[in-house]
């Protein structure tokens, strides 16, 4: 899919986010990317061949609320 060089990751990759944008719309929460995987504004993911990767957003050390 990828023609630029040195070739974006691929969707199975480790890395896959790193690929470049191929469409981008903020105003919908998500991108695609030029692996084929589209990238949601949650951090969530959907890979080419339908597999969800869920959101892996990390948490904010400010927002972690301990029990007392």
């Amino acid at each position: 899919m990828c023609q630029h060089q040195p070739p974006c990751p691929t969707a199975d990759s480790p890395d896959r986010e790193a690929a470049r944008l191929t469409a981008h719309h903020p105003e919908q929460g998500w991108s695609l990317l030029c692996n084929g995987v589209l990238l949601f504004e949650d951090t969530g993911e959907l890979l080419p061949d339908g597999q969800i990767i869920a959101p892996h957003r990390p948490l904010a050390t400010g927002s972690v609320v301990k029990a007392a």
